[in-house]
């Protein structure tokens, strides 16, 4: 069984998204980062660094307990876990895979993410911020829109963990001001991913109302 410890987030739905997608069965603990939950010294013992989500899997590597932190960690542990094509075994593809997750863990998510902290209901206008990470959430928009007018998913021609990594963030494009009409090939591809039965149940784990 696995420990599932998240909040509604575009990074936890990453994970409850995996298991899903996997069939895997898991708990949902719900860590409220509006509170501080993420703080708490049980919490900080399984994710030192305070950031959801986190996993315990109780049958980890020797048959012994593991705890798993840092979502592109966490999807490669459980792609390797099950032995699932979601990362794929040839060592081409699966270097291509690696590729545009780390695209998605160094640029998509903490630039999105900023956008969404200056431009989603910001505490503070910093217009300077606002044109900065609107500016680069748009190239990276613009790079997706190129690649995937070249293949059908970020790795190729196969669903893998790096569109599973991107998707939740994607589906906030509201919050930083990005039209997908204008990238019709990343709605393309984030039309299909959306009918996806594991896709629609991990973005409603944990449900609360946003």
């Amino acid at each position: 069984m696995i420990d599932l410890y998240t909040w509604g987030t575009p990074n936890g739905r990453k994970v409850s998204i995996m298991l899903e997608e996997l069939g895997l069965e898991y708990n949902v603990h719900e860590v409220n980062i509006g509170k501080g939950q993420q703080h708490e010294p049980a919490f900080l013992k399984i994710s030192p660094s305070n950031k959801i989500p986190a996993i315990v899997d109780s049958d980890g590597p020797g048959g012994e307990p593991i705890d798993v932190f840092e979502t592109g960690a966490i999807l490669i542990y459980l792609a390797e876990k099950t032995g699932s094509e979601l990362l794929p075994s040839d060592v081409r593809q699966r270097c291509v895979t690696m590729q545009w997750l780390m695209f998605q863990m160094a640029g998509v998510g903490p630039m999105f993410g900023q956008a969404h902290v200056f431009m989603f209901n910001p505490k503070e206008d910093v217009p300077f911020a606002k044109e900065r990470y609107h500016k680069e959430t748009k190239r990276l928009y613009g790079v997706m829109d190129k690649r995937l007018g070249e293949t059908a998913y970020l790795a190729g021609d196969a669903y893998t963990i790096a569109d599973i990594a991107t998707y939740p963030w994607v589906q906030r494009n509201n919050r930083h001001q990005v039209n997908l009409e204008d990238y019709p090939n990343v709605k393309r591809w984030y039309d299909e991913i959306s009918k996806r039965p594991a896709v629609e149940k991990g973005m409603a784990v944990p449900f609360y109302n946003e």
